[in-house]
């Protein structure tokens, strides 16, 4: 799905709402890493396609000074309305955009779409379950989301869950979930992935769109400051207590079983952006480099970590 060969290390920048702008995904690019702009982070449609022209812009540029340029890939949610959806893949296909990834839902929608537009698709699971339902809506990629991931999380080890897709899907697999480092991005093809999928390390970058305090809590938290539920969007994640205190909520009330979607939060408390999610990666993050410094690490841990051999 993407060309190996133009990328520093096999890593895709991860969409996150609210974080991913257009400074953090062109530095990715241009890092050579696959770099991922969501549509639902643009106002409007215009200032969306301001931003693919940008990008694409400075791809342009770097890429007649290096070869490790990565490409950049929109996220939609599969929700979108057909119309919509029509539009900003359209628009998308003007500016060189040959994959989609999608979340939320089912993607039949998403890959009809995109394939009349001869774009491929990667679609976010969080279960093997999940990932036979979207590979019998025709994906050709899948992203499964293990233990430990930050906005969207599932709970079965990517031990189990990486391995286990592999044997029912030969196409482009990306493992999610606690990546941080280069390290972790050989694990993943160890396991039989293809791609190491990273948010939360993205988001302790100086590039990301995340507040300052925000960026602070991620160095400054472990794991052990992460709350699991699915009561704060309806969906399962992993919180930053501290974000979830500063903001007057019973964690513990919030974590119960049954609690429904914004039940337990106070009106004018918005997710996202009052509370923050982090992954379990966030025990190996220490610092706030820009993006180019940090690939210029998880090149350097990848690489060690493909040298090493077993005693």
């Amino acid at each position: 799905m993407f060309n190996r060969s133009s990328l520093s290390v096999p890593v895709i920048c991860a969409p996150m709402f609210l974080v991913t702008g257009p400074n953090l995904v062109r530095e990715a690019c241009i890092a050579g890493l696959v770099g991922v702009l969501p549509r639902h982070n643009a106002r409007t449609l215009e200032q969306f396609e301001e931003w693919m022209e940008a990008i694409q812009s400075a791809r342009k540029e770097a890429l007649a000074h290096s070869t490790k340029v990565g490409p950049l890939v929109v996220n939609v949610s599969a929700k979108l309305p057909t119309a919509e959806l029509e539009e900003t893949l359209t628009l998308a296909g003007r500016y060189g955009v040959e994959t989609v990834i999608s979340v939320g839902g089912g993607p039949r929608e998403v890959v009809r779409v995109a394939h009349s537009k001869s774009m491929g698709v990667l679609h976010d699971v969080i279960s093997v379950e999940f990932a036979k339902k979207a590979i019998g809506q025709g994906v050709d990629g899948l992203i499964a989301i293990g233990l430990g991931g930050g906005g969207h999380s599932g709970l079965l080890s990517h031990l189990t869950l990486i391995e286990k897709i592999r044997t029912i899907f030969k196409g482009p697999l990306v493992m999610a979930g606690g990546v941080s480092t280069g390290a972790g991005v050989r694990v993943a093809e160890v396991l039989g992935a293809d791609y190491a999928y990273m948010g939360t390390r993205f988001i302790a970058t100086k590039e990301s769109d995340a507040p300052a305090d925000y960026k602070r809590m991620l160095v400054e938290s472990t794991s052990e400051d992460l709350v699991y539920t699915p009561n704060v969007t309806g969906v399962s994640a992993n919180w930053l207590k501290p974000s979830l205190q500063r903001c007057g909520i019973d964690i513990e009330t919030l974590a119960m079983p049954g609690a429904g979607r914004f039940d337990h939060l106070p009106t004018d408390i918005r997710p996202w952006r009052d509370i923050w999610s982090g992954g379990q990666g966030i025990d190996l993050i220490e610092d706030l480099p820009d993006v180019a410094t940090l690939v210029a690490r998880l090149v350097r841990e990848y690489q060690a970590a493909c040298g090493r051999r077993a005693e």
